[in-house]
């Protein structure tokens, strides 16, 4: 068993950190919302911290979930961040889903100081933290891998090493690629049905189990038949990792007609005040237009 800090306690950060005190370890959170770290405190025993660089002292792993590029920066560096606070050897461990650069540059910044780095961004939703089954794409040195793959195990169906550092966040956006194309298609289906006045279940159950199948179809059609949308991952987060993959695309040169169009087509959702609605929602739009 490890002694483990684990940074930012949202939707996906709360359960995983729950996961790795239930299997044994020793954890101690931090939370830029205290309150929420109190909490968890209280629900999984543990320890939490005021910052991420006491929350990581003396740690051999220290885990992170938070929001996007600047704010793993604000948890890694600085006085009072996570780098400040490891001693050498220790793995810092990142589940953000955050551009391959910042990645780069944040595992520069760790080498420096002898402490190693994975990135290793996460797929499987809120109900995939909460079961602990989530899909975890890794990139980083091997030894640091080997290191951190097990106290991963405790919140992962599977875990995979797909190469050296910013790997890991590049097959997310593999990942959010195929997510975006999923769920527009998926959202066509259903709308043409419903104009079609064929019943969506009925669809759905003869469909989902031939080629167009998918978890999405499985797991999201009722919802969106229902026009129910105030769960899971939302636009606004969509939005920000569709940036970083087009962005990539650019940069590797790429090209992702699609996924530039379902792109917009998420922006005609937060224009509709959807931005915390799920991914789903992208069925409304269509409903909107007719």
């Amino acid at each position: 068993m490890a002694k483990v800090a684990f940074l930012g306690l949202g939707v996906m950060g709360y359960p995983m950190a729950g996961h790795l005190a239930k299997a044994g370890h020793d954890v101690t959170v931090y939370n830029r919302t205290g309150e929420k770290a109190h909490a968890w405190v209280e629900a999984h025993g543990g320890c939490h911290a005021a910052t991420p660089r006491e929350a990581a002292k003396d740690a051999g792993f220290v885990m992170a979930c938070v929001g996007n590029d600047d704010d793993l920066r604000a948890v890694c560096l600085g006085e009072d961040g996570a780098f400040a606070g490891m001693s050498e050897g220790a793995v810092f461990v990142d589940h953000t889903t955050v551009s391959a650069a910042a990645t780069r540059e944040l595992a520069g910044h760790a080498d420096e100081k002898g402490l190693g780095f994975v990135d290793a961004p996460i797929s499987g939703g809120q109900a995939g933290a909460e079961n602990g089954v989530l899909s975890v794409m890794c990139g980083g040195a091997q030894a640091h891998y080997d290191a951190a793959e097990p106290v991963i195990q405790a919140y992962a169906r599977i875990c995979r090493r797909i190469g050296e550092s910013g790997a890991g966040q590049m097959t997310k956006m593999c990942n959010q690629i195929a997510i975006a194309g999923l769920v527009q298609g998926l959202s066509e289906a259903l709308h043409f049905a419903e104009k079609s006045g064929l019943d969506g279940r009925a669809v759905v159950e003869v469909i989902s189990q031939g080629a167009a199948g998918s978890w999405q179809m499985v797991n999201r059609h009722e919802t969106m038949l229902d026009d129910e949308f105030e769960h899971g991952f939302a636009v606004d987060w969509m939005r920000k990792d569709l940036g970083i993959c087009l962005d990539a695309a650019d940069e590797c040169g790429a090209s992702l007609p699609f996924t530039a169009l379902v792109d917009q087509f998420y922006k005609d959702i937060q224009k509709m005040g959807g931005g915390r609605w799920d991914t789903s929602s992208l069925i409304k739009r269509l409903r909107a237009a007719g």
